[in-house]
């Protein structure tokens, strides 16, 4: 099985430097000089890391085989892949694995599927696809998603009001006129 440990963003300078959308827990361990990645499309690669720099939570790297700007804008969007019995993060959930989830609220009623992994400077956020159409952004928290059982194929969702679409407000108490 492969799994994506980041995906290649934007172009970054004028020399192939490209920012990168982790997909992994330990980049540190992951992103370093010599590292080959097979990628996604397996067209593109494989892919030498040469250099790394992380700027404002920011991952930066350059690849032996990009090195001017319009070979890194061609290589946006390419997942930089590794066999997953090379994976040795505990507790870690993969985007395959989350993407098809039913997310459900405590009680078990419905919220929406799962469709996407988004990573963020300050933590990852699960989008949820609700039955509207509108797609929620859940912090992937404990707080918010208390419970995740990949083999039972649901997460369990606590967000805070507002960021599902159609919640009324909860009333606490009498109101006077």
């Amino acid at each position: 099985m492969r799994l994506t440990v980041a995906r290649i963003g934007r172009a970054h300078g004028l020399k192939g430097e490209v920012s990168v959308e982790l997909r992994t827990d330990i980049p540190e361990d992951r992103l370093v000089p010599g590292e080959v990645f097979d990628t996604e499309p397996a067209s593109a690669g494989p892919l030498t890391v040469d250099r790394v720099r992380v700027q404002a939570g920011r991952w930066y790297v350059q690849f032996a085989e990009i090195r001017d700007r319009d070979a890194a804008e061609s290589a946006r969007g390419i997942e930089l892949t590794i066999d997953g019995a090379e994976s040795d993060e505990d507790e870690a959930w993969f985007v395959h694995q989350l993407v098809g989830l039913a997310a459900v609220s405590p009680d078990g009623g419905t919220i929406g599927e799962v469709v996407d992994l988004v990573t963020m400077p300050a933590q990852d956020l699960l989008v949820v696809k609700q039955p509207g159409g509108h797609r929620a952004m859940i912090p992937f928290v404990e707080e918010f998603v208390p419970e995740v059982d990949v083999e039972g194929g649901r997460v369990v969702l606590t967000p805070p009001y507002g960021l599902l679409a159609g919640e009324e407000p909860e009333v606490t108490g009498e109101t006077s006129a």
